[in-house]
């Protein structure tokens, strides 16, 4: 990606939770980085989770327990993102999320009272110091329609669905995937679906495999991953640990995520050629 001057702007959506958004986005960012790609990850999700796994692994990586003199709203409110952007490894960063980052769309309401475009372009502005210093910043939002989610999607230039096996998962990628024209038509916003990341429930069960199938119909081969994120346990613990690389079992979900972030990559520069 060598040929971008400034970050390209990716976020995980599904308007179901619990489908994986925040365990894939920190995974495909982390393989990137290990591949030698600058990456920040943007935590938008007032529950922090997303901030709670990598400040786990900054303390596997370097023993440092990290404080904050400022909360992500005080650094919203002053107008710099930058002064809490928080280095997990090498080519890893974090702007982490707070419980504070509920009160969000109160602050937009009160800054732009009559203003609903200027809410959700205000985001975009925020990020826009900080794409010069890397190669993809991910944004991790909550699976509602929400003004929160409306920025970070004006913010982007694409969008990965993630969607887990189930139905309920489906019908949430469903009006998920939907909900992007809108953006686009009622503020303008110019994104584009790198595609839909299937994530299996339960690996070669019936229900997956029709999920999957269903998937395809619905959104066309072509749109979803080659590569799957199969049911791995080592994944659940890396929220307890932390990102870890010790044994088989890491190294299986490590190179998992290596070829995920390999299509990634493909398609990125597939949609850019296409521009």
């Amino acid at each position: 990606m060598a040929e971008n001057k400034e970050a390209i702007v990716v976020t995980f959506g599904n308007f179901k939770g619990g489908t994986g958004k925040t365990t894939n986005s920190t995974m495909i960012a982390h393989a990137l980085s290990m591949k030698g790609y600058k990456v920040l990850l943007c935590d938008q999700d007032p529950q922090a989770n997303a901030t709670s796994l990598y400040l786990k692994t900054k303390a596997l990586e370097s023993d440092e327990i990290v404080s904050f003199n400022k909360t992500l709203m005080a650094a919203i409110q002053e107008e710099d993102l930058g002064q809490i952007v928080t280095e997990i490894k090498e080519n890893l960063c974090l702007l982490p999320s707070f419980s504070d980052f509920a009160l969000y769309p109160r602050f937009l309401e009160k800054k732009f009272p009559n203003d609903t475009t200027a809410r959700v372009q205000y985001f975009s502005s925020l990020i826009e110091p900080l794409k010069k210093d890397y190669d993809f910043i991910f944004i991790d939002v909550p699976p509602t329609i929400s003004i929160i989610t409306d920025a970070a999607l004006y913010a982007s230039d694409f969008v990965v669905v993630v969607l887990q096996t189930q139905e309920r998962s489906l019908q949430g990628a469903e009006v998920f995937t939907g909900y992007l024209q809108s953006l686009i038509d009622d503020y303008g916003a110019d994104l584009d679906i790198v595609g839909i990341l299937p994530v299996l429930l339960k690996n070669g069960a019936a229900v997956d495999l029709a999920t999957l199938e269903n998937a395809r119909e619905i959104f066309g081969e072509e749109n979803l991953f080659a590569n799957i994120v199969n049911n791995m346990e080592r994944l659940k613990r890396f929220d307890i640990t932390g990102i870890t690389n010790e044994d088989m079992h890491d190294r299986k979900v490590h190179k998992s995520y290596e070829t995920i972030a390999d299509e990634f990559i493909a398609r990125v520069q597939a949609e850019l050629m296409e521009v």
